[in-house]
């Protein structure tokens, strides 16, 4: 019985394994497209959302993630990294925590697909908190005063700006800056607008103001034996 079904099984085995294949084809030709699925790894931009406002982000996580993704075969040609998102959420963090999770529910799919894996698993970054302070403005001024002329007094309206930024970066005994005033074709007294520079890049404006005004008061310098004006 066994020998009977053994040459049965064997008999023309190449035809056999031929009509396998064929059938093996024809049924995966027959599978809806919607039914077979593949797998493609993207490199995704990390967006961090929801900063408190009294904290500041003094050191960015990694700025991507790759993200594995699993999806129909007729869709999956259309997923790339201008519609998959990762955003991490920092509405509960804090000073004291440094490591962050990341996972499936932080990323933003099309219909559809999976996500597969994250790499890495957690990203690392530091928060600090806000700091506001009053510093003071000092103009910075260029040129040479005409002959004959010089500066006797420097106003500048506001002197002082509200200025914030991370705790470890703000300090009350920085200066707040102007932009360069050319005082060399004065010949009188003038006001000049002037942008507001800050002292670190890390620090930002409190209010919206970003320009000063700068009175600059010039006078005629008397040359000493030179005789003054005549009194009538």
């Amino acid at each position: 019985m066994i020998k009977t079904l053994r040459r049965s099984l064997l008999r023309n085995w190449g035809l056999k394994l031929l009509s396998l294949l064929l059938a093996f084809v024809l049924w995966v030709s027959l599978i809806p497209e919607e039914k077979t699925f593949s797998e493609k790894t993207l490199t995704i931009p990390l967006e961090t959302h929801n900063l408190p406002q009294d904290m500041e982000l003094v050191e960015k996580p990694d700025p991507t993630v790759d993200v594995t993704i699993r999806a129909p075969n007729r869709t999956i040609n259309g997923i790339t990294a201008a519609n998959v998102f990762v955003k991490l959420n920092l509405s509960t963090a804090s000073v004291f925590q440094q490591e962050y999770p990341l996972n499936e529910t932080m990323i933003s799919l099309p219909p559809g697909a999976a996500v597969v894996r994250i790499s890495p698993t957690k990203v690392r970054l530091k928060l600090e908190r806000t700091q506001e302070v009053m510093l003071d403005i000092v103009p910075t001024v260029i040129g040479q005063a005409r002959e004959g002329y010089g500066i006797s007094k420097i106003e500048i309206l506001p002197p002082r700006v509200l200025v914030k930024g991370p705790e470890s970066k703000v300090r009350r005994t920085d200066k707040v800056t102007t932009s360069p005033i050319d005082i060399s074709e004065l010949t009188a007294s003038a006001v000049v607008e002037a942008d507001i520079i800050l002292p670190k890049p890390e620090l930002r404006l409190a209010s919206p103001r970003t320009r000063v005004s700068v009175k600059i008061f010039l006078e005629e310098i008397k040359t000493p034996g030179k005789p003054g004006p005549k009194r009538k």
